[in-house]
């Protein structure tokens, strides 16, 4: 059984052709519309938090009998207001995922930078250099613009990810199908 299931098969890679196309349009109106994209993700992120703090709560009374009942509860409780915080208050939770965005990134870059110069002894070290200043830069942008790009900057970058993993998708679903006893026989 091979891993690949993007050439497993014509019909697997048809369809893996059709996502990628599909992946690719969805992240160009995502870019093209990032104040939309961003409410729409944002959504997303509430109806999440607040169908999982549902679940929690559910398990927590399904396993009051094993200990913690009131923090599994009130964890779920948490999840619920915040999602429905974010539900209720779109540019409040815009605002705030914007600067938590910002501030993730930021705290990589430097993460990456870190490991960027404990490899340096290795070949391609500056890949990860590369990396480290690339999210570093994309971090102190958001934050240092904010709140004047919340409105764009999640909706943008969500964008751009669905885009490349649009081409990813795409590229691979271009590949001609391997034949599978010529590299077994090379190994």
């Amino acid at each position: 059984m091979t891993s690949d299931v993007t050439n497993s098969s014509p019909k697997n890679a048809n369809r893996s052709l059709i996502v990628g196309i599909l992946l690719i349009v969805l992240g160009a109106i995502a870019i093209a519309l990032p104040v939309v994209s961003t409410l729409v993700a944002e959504t997303w992120l509430a109806v999440i938090l607040a169908s999982a703090g549902t679940t929690k709560i559910i398990y927590a009374f399904q396993t009051r009998d094993r200990g913690g009942f009131v923090w599994k509860l009130l964890l779920g409780i948490l999840y619920v207001a915040t999602g429905i915080m974010l539900f209720v208050y779109p540019r409040t939770g815009i605002l705030t995922l914007t600067l938590l965005l910002g501030s993730f990134l930021l705290t990589e870059g430097v993460f990456e930078l870190v490991l960027a110069f404990r490899l340096r002894p290795q070949a391609n070290w500056t890949w990860a250099l590369f990396n480290g200043i690339i999210t570093l830069l994309l971090g102190a942008m958001i934050w240092f613009q904010w709140p004047f790009n919340a409105p764009w900057a999640i909706g943008t970058l969500v964008g751009i990810s669905v885009l490349f993993s649009g081409v990813s998708r795409l590229m691979m679903s271009l590949v001609p199908p391997s034949d599978n006893s010529s590299q077994a026989a090379s190994l």
